[in-house]
Order: structure tokens, then C-alpha cells, then sequence
């Protein structure tokens, strides 16, 4: 006896846009990515998403996918906050910040390539 599936079937994600500009697009996509890295989290692909989102696709789709997966990040340091006074809190946050730094690094290995890398457990807000 078949069962039904218990969700739908994701829709598959929009093809990326090749880069425009071979060099500059590629180099602002792995500093986007990059931003984890620099120190300038959140704000540098804010920037580039905000100058960039009529010139290039390309980098606007990675500038969007690096600030949805920031501000999933933020959301899931906040909730996990309150666990932290059951212990169970702290292995989050280490397990959150391995996770942020080892999908930085693909991600800036896929963006020198010219290909998107969709961060796991990202919400999109920004679409």
C-alpha cells in the first residue's frame, strides 16, 4: 500500500544568470560570501546587493542568498540564547558557528566558480 508523501515537492530554484563581467562580478560574489570572514558580515553584501541589483543578477543573486542566510543565522543565535541556561544552548552555538564557517568557505569556492551555493537551513526573506 502506497502513502502519500507527507509534504510537497519543492519547487527547483531559478537557473543563476551568468556573470556580466567575468572578474569584477565573480570578485563581489566571493566578497559576499566572504563577508563572514572579513568582519563586515551583514553590512558588505547589503551594500553590494543595494548598488548592484539592476547592474548584475549574478551578484545580486549571491549578494541575496549571503543576506538571507545572515539573518537566519541571527535568528537561530537569538533562540538560541534562552538555552544556554539548560546547557543544551551551548553545542548550538558552536554547531551554528562550524556550520556558518564551513558553508562560507563552499560557498566562496562555488562563487570563484561562477556558481550559486544555496546555504542549508536558509529562510529567504530577501527573494
Amino acid at each position: 500500500m502506497d502513502t502519500p508523501p507527507l509534504a510537497p515537492p519543492l519547487p527547483p530554484l531559478p537557473p543563476l544568470p551568468p556573470p556580466d563581467d567575468q572578474g569584477s562580478d565573480k570578485l563581489l560574489a566571493v566578497l559576499c560570501h566572504a563577508s563572514l570572514f572579513l568582519g563586515v558580515g551583514f553590512i558588505l553584501p547589503l551594500i553590494v546587493f543595494l548598488v548592484k541589483r539592476a547592474e548584475s543578477p549574478f551578484v545580486a543573486a549571491h549578494a541575496k542568498e549571503v543576506l538571507n542566510f545572515h539573518i537566519s543565522l541571527l535568528i537561530y543565535f537569538i533562540c538560541a540564547i534562552p538555552l544556554i541556561f539548560i546547557l543544551i544552548g551551548i553545542p548550538i552555538f558552536f554547531g551554528l558557528a562550524l556550520m556558518a564557517f564551513i558553508c562560507a568557505i563552499i560557498a566562496v569556492v562555488r562563487a570563484s566558480e561562477g556558481r550559486l551555493y544555496y546555504y542549508p537551513m536558509t529562510l529567504r526573506f530577501i527573494s
